[in-house]
């Protein structure tokens, strides 16, 4: 018999009403149906909500690499693990802006700026939000994950022009400490919390294939579907064992278990952009297939996600054309840059 889930609570005053809860036991229902009737619950809800079709492209580079006093048992950035990441200093100006215009020349309409550590010291503070403020200017969305953030920084990011900010759940709040030790759940959603209160759309999603139970794995998406609101981006990310980090060797996850997260999650969150992100590479093409079936409908698109590979820019739009999918424009950067008359950017879909 399963055990009962006490929820953690984000730093919001907002209560989810009875009937928007998600209960863990009926996420857990719907991963246990038949792996047709899910992917076709999931297909008609995506198509209700997406009946566009299109595929959102994000890039994403690291703005900083290594030397992270966390220790996160996946990651190959951190300080406790024996990896083969070498610390870098940050990006200069010049060097992210020449990355962000080769990713918007190649069609991508988000760029995700990633640096690791627990928070951003004020330093490099200043410079993230000049690099955000530089990025915007390109007319393509900005999205930054730089670990918890204080209200104040929270607050300048929005002023600078920051969309999205990622903080990632990881993984169910039971299964949590099998895998951190130096950050709490509660830190998490004190900064997801933080981000929603300045007024910047959440990006957050979860790690897969860490060991976890499938109750687990119906725990993390209920703790995301139970944010008030859901997270607008939600990225599901499938564990890429790095050789010296803790979770390598872990027992590999089932692939059709990753399709069955990724409809899931678009059953419970029907508006969101469901997001393949690490470890889709190694997937294959027909498993990615079967996630756009399940209503996947973003990608990080390009070479390298921060330290693991990627699938390059021109196998995903080989692969993208011979799915028949189509991408997304940025519209809503469309609508807040000048010039543009109005009918350039009334279908937004996010």
């Amino acid at each position: 018999m399963s055990q009962p889930i006490n929820f953690y609570r984000p730093v919001s005053d907002n209560e989810v009403p009875a009937f928007e809860t998600w209960p863990v036991a009926e996420i857990l229902a719907l991963y246990e149906l038949p792996f047709n009737e899910l992917l076709f619950r999931a297909q008609e809800i995506h198509r209700a909500n997406f009946p566009e079709g299109d595929v959102e492209l994000a890039t994403l580079i690291s703005l900083k690499t290594g030397a992270c006093t966390e220790d996160c048992g996946y990651c190959s950035q951190s300080i406790h693990h024996n990896t083969e990441v070498e610390p870098s200093k940050m990006l200069s100006l010049e060097t992210v802006m020449a990355a962000a215009k080769k990713a918007k020349e190649n069609g991508a309409n988000r760029f995700c700026m990633g640096a690791s550590g627990r928070s951003p010291n004020d330093r490099d503070f200043e410079k993230y939000l000049n690099i955000v403020r530089s990025v915007k200017s390109l007319g393509l969305e900005t999205c930054m994950t730089l670990g918890m953030l204080k209200e104040e920084q929270a607050e300048q990011l929005k002023e600078a022009g920051l969309d999205y900010y990622n903080h990632n759940l990881d993984t169910a709040p039971s299964h949590y400490n099998n895998v951190i030790s130096t950050r709490t759940y509660q830190d998490r959603l004190d900064t997801l919390g933080r981000v929603r209160k300045a007024g910047i759309k959440v990006c957050c999603g979860g790690i897969i294939g860490m060991g976890e139970s499938r109750q687990q794995r119906a725990e993390l998406i209920a703790q995301l579907a139970n944010l008030n609101p859901y997270p607008e981006a939600v990225p599901i990310n499938h564990l890429v064992p790095i050789p010296g980090t803790p979770l390598f060797g872990v027992e590999q996850l089932d692939p059709l278990e990753f399709v069955r997260t990724i409809a899931v999650t678009r059953i419970v969150m029907p508006q969101a952009r469901v997001r393949m992100s690490a470890g889709r590479h190694e997937l294959g093409e027909a498993i990615q297939a079967l996630c756009f079936l399940a209503g996947a409908n973003s990608i990080f698109y390009g070479e390298k996600l921060l330290t693991t590979d990627n699938s390059e820019a021109e196998e995903d739009r080989a692969m993208l054309a011979k799915l028949g999918l189509k991408t997304r424009e940025s519209t809503e950067v469309k609508a807040r840059m000048p010039g543009l008359e109005e009918h350039d950017h009334a279908h937004s879909v996010l």
